[in-house]
């Protein structure tokens, strides 16, 4: 396995989440613009893209829904798709293999949510021996209210999360700084 060698990880940029009382498009547009923009760049720079949706018994997540598809306002056009049904891509789904067996050694992630199936893969990549860029500003997330009635925003959590993964399982990068460290490695 190549530290340096590279892929793209698209989690669960999918339409399902559109289906939910959570969903909002505040900050959509800009979350598709730097989405694209990365998997557009990896692409030019021959980093693998891989595609992850998630899929479980909910409604808007099930296979028979219709909604396990990529978002409308994006093209993924992926080297290799999984579906995973818990919070890290990285369980029960065959995509850590298919890294290793490709001698992928550095992962950058994007997609939705970000405090919740990025952070978690995040989290489970580097403790099982990946170098992972975080690229919060290719990732979408929702307001959450906490149980004392205090609503944090997608930049509060945006906020917290690179906080908590900085530097311990992670470097925080933008889509132009994992791209570049991609490109000296494909």
């Amino acid at each position: 396995m190549s530290a340096d060698k590279s892929a793209l990880i698209v989690i669960d940029v999918q339409e399902s989440f559109r289906q939910c009382p959570f969903w909002t498009n505040d900050d959509l547009a800009g979350f598709v613009e730097k989405q694209q923009a990365l998997i557009d760049g990896a692409r030019a720079a021959g980093i693998p893209v891989v595609q992850v949706f998630h899929v479980d018994s909910d409604a808007p997540f099930t296979l028979e829904s219709g909604f396990v598809r990529t978002l409308a306002e994006l093209s993924v056009p992926a080297d290799v798709t999984f579906h995973k049904n818990v919070h890290s891509a990285l369980i029960g789904t065959g995509l850590e293999d298919w890294l290793r067996e490709k001698g992928i050694g550095r992962l950058i992630i994007s997609g939705i949510r970000t405090e919740q199936c990025c952070e978690t893969t995040t989290r489970n990549a580097a403790d099982i021996g990946f170098t992972v860029d975080f690229v919060s500003e290719a990732m979408l997330t929702f307001p959450m209210t906490h149980a004392s009635g205090v609503t944090f925003s997608p930049s509060d959590i945006r906020t917290r999360t690179e906080l908590v993964l900085e530097g311990r399982f992670a470097r925080i990068a933008t889509v132009e700084e994992a791209l570049a460290a991609g490109k000296l490695a494909a």
